[in-house]
């Protein structure tokens, strides 16, 4: 039997950062021309991905993988110093699409380590964000994903540590860990404001009220997305079902069964389109309810990265 209702969470889609980072790659095209070279993923959205490659996009590994020249747009997840190296070095005109609150990041961590702090970075080895932060000050950086890394940690002068974090993480289980590192080293300091970001944290605090009044959430982002997959944990930590799913298509039947209400929400790179999908698949399933949440709308807008608006003015 199809569900009786649909609520949908608020807010949910894309942030500031990832709408700058698409719109960056969009507009890039508009003015040059493809192909336009993005590295790595522009946002960790396989469906964006492919629209833009539609449009001319060329995802690359890395700056080296770029012709000598051309146009490349660096990644809403920040790159390393190195990364800006090389692809001065090739002449390429870049395009830097990080996220201004990843950027406020890196300057924490610069700013710690000049000053002769080790820096525990609250992060997961591997995201691109992590890689790009640690590049910043890579001797004076110690990666933290838990509270058991925390006690295995060996710093120098522990009257001299600071933290920072990655900006996509559980807010939860962020404080907890950030409460483990000032437990061990009571000196220790972090940034005036919180890393993690406004988005991630209205995204979690929303399914939270979200899975109080509903059987099942689906969220809709990719498998390397880290909000959304945090958005699956915070869900299932509060004793409620959830799933990640790429589309309707990824719908498995059988978790619909004695459900009367499904929750529906989407990680900070899934665009609306997707959302839209998901909800004719529940019209045509004979969902006829469908409600929102009430939510005060986000505000916050970052305009086009300069690099793009010089070239675009002169």
């Amino acid at each position: 039997m199809a569900p009786s209702k649909v609520v949908l969470a608020s807010p949910r889609g894309y942030c500031a950062g990832v709408d700058r980072a698409v719109d960056t790659v969009e507009r890039a095209l508009d003015h040059f021309g493809p192909p336009v070279y993005v590295r790595r993923e522009i946002v960790h959205n396989r469906h964006v991905v492919s629209e833009l490659t539609g449009r001319g996009a060329v995802f690359v590994e890395t700056e080296e993988d770029v012709p000598e020249g051309a146009v490349l747009v660096l990644s809403a997840h920040g790159v390393a110093p190195e990364v800006h190296r090389r692809s001065a070095e090739r002449s390429l005109r870049v395009l830097d699409a990080t996220c201004p609150l990843v950027t406020k990041v890196h300057t924490e961590a610069r700013r710690f380590a000049d000053r002769g702090y080790t820096i525990a970075l609250v992060g997961h080895a591997g995201h691109e964000e992590v890689i790009g932060t640690m590049g910043e000050a890579p001797d004076a950086i110690r990666l933290v994903e838990s509270i058991a890394d925390v006690e295995m940690l060996d710093v120098p002068d522990p009257d001299r540590v600071a933290y920072i974090t990655q900006t996509t993480l559980s807010v939860d289980e962020t404080v907890g860990i950030i409460a483990a590192i000032r437990r061990r080293y009571p000196a220790a300091i972090g940034p005036k404001r919180d890393d993690i970001c406004y988005a991630t944290q209205n995204r979690q605090n929303a399914v939270k009220r979200l899975a109080g009044a509903v059987d099942l959430v689906l969220v809709i982002g990719s498998h390397n997305s880290s909000n959304s997959n945090r958005l699956v944990e915070v869900t299932r930590e509060l004793g409620v079902p959830a799933y990640l799913i790429d589309d309707e298509r990824d719908i498995d039947p059988c978790w619909l069964d004695g459900v009367e209400t499904v929750g529906i929400t989407s990680g900070a790179s899934a665009p609306e389109a997707l959302v839209e999908r998901v909800l004719t698949h529940f019209r045509e399933l004979g969902v006829d309810r469908i409600e929102t949440q009430d939510a005060e709308p986000e505000t916050v807008r970052f305009s086009l990265p300069v690099q793009l608006r010089r070239f675009v003015r002169s």
